[in-house]
């Protein structure tokens, strides 16, 4: 199994000082090697739309900031740290759970849209895909915090890809729950606490971990299927409106919190940890976490 890391920085830069007329098709030849993500859409996927409405860089704006941080992220060694991350964590992960490396993955590191006040500001600067086998990409603005993060962000992305790989667990769109949703979330946060410590929370969970109340309203929700209400229950209600779907009375982040959570109470009931929990049923975390002590 190889994990690659794509070398998008130096894409981007030649993206951003290009004519504006000739950005989209070199982003569209930037997001080539990751159209197989988009295998399971019902039609054809444009991948330049699919990345401008992820959050992804403007290729008709805001030139000068994005260079700016695009020199941030490579000061910072972003490319060669994820590369590094995603190998340990790999290492990890097979010896914890031998078998779970069958197939290659692709790594695509983007800069997000510093026009978008609902990704700069609601999510904090990070977004990130890893819930198909063979690609993960990762969306990011160099937010001192975000940077700090940034090992921990890749790896929590790899624990979703190896997850649902070809050994692991089947996300069937008809019949998927919020638990399963949720569970991953924090099986990623626990993973990447393994390795990194604290910078393992995902940032927008940090703030409800000890909310009850979130945790009350958001554990109703579990048994919830239908991918289009993930959103409200996992992500919160700024995000719900963002992409159309019906708020539910929650905050942002609030699934990630509830998913430490609920893993947490698990791993310390089984005496497992999270990179043993790869492939565990998320019935058996809810209902070891809930269950009465």
């Amino acid at each position: 199994m190889t994990i690659s890391v794509l070398d998008t920085y130096s894409t981007m830069k030649q993206i951003l000082t290009a004519p504006v007329a000739a950005r989209g098709p070199l982003l569209r030849s930037m997001l080539a090697p990751i159209t197989g993500m988009y295998r399971f859409m019902p039609a054809e996927v444009d991948v330049v739309d699919m990345h401008l409405r992820s959050f992804g860089f403007p290729i008709d704006r805001d030139e000068h900031r994005c260079l700016e941080a695009l020199e941030m992220l490579a000061d910072a060694d972003a490319w060669n740290r994820m590369q590094r991350a995603v190998d340990h964590a790999l290492a990890v992960q097979v010896e914890a759970t031998p078998g779970c490396a069958s197939f290659d993955i692709t790594v695509l590191f983007t800069l997000g849209d510093p026009g978008d006040g609902h990704f700069m500001e609601t999510v904090k600067g990070v977004s990130g895909n890893g819930g198909i086998a063979g690609y993960i990409v990762v969306t990011m603005w160099p937010f001192t915090e975000n940077l700090e993060r940034l090992e921990a962000t890749v790896v929590h992305e790899l624990n979703h890809n190896l997850r649902y790989g070809p050994q692991g667990v089947e996300w069937n769109p008809a019949t998927v729950t919020v638990a399963e949703h949720v569970v991953s979330e924090g099986l990623a946060d626990a993973f990447a606490r393994q390795l990194y410590g604290d910078v393992g929370y995902t940032r927008i969970g940090v703030d409800h971990l000890a909310d009850d109340e979130v945790f009350a309203k958001a554990v109703t929700g579990l048994e919830v299927t239908g991918m289009e209400n993930f959103t409200a229950w996992v992500h919160g209600d700024d995000s719900a409106r963002r992409f159309g779907a019906r708020p539910v009375g929650l905050p942002t982040g609030a699934g990630y919190a509830v998913g430490n959570r609920l893993v947490d109470a698990y791993l310390a009931a089984t005496g497992r940890t999270a990179a043993e929990a790869l492939y565990v049923d998320s019935a058996s975390v809810v209902a070891a976490a809930l269950s009465p002590r």
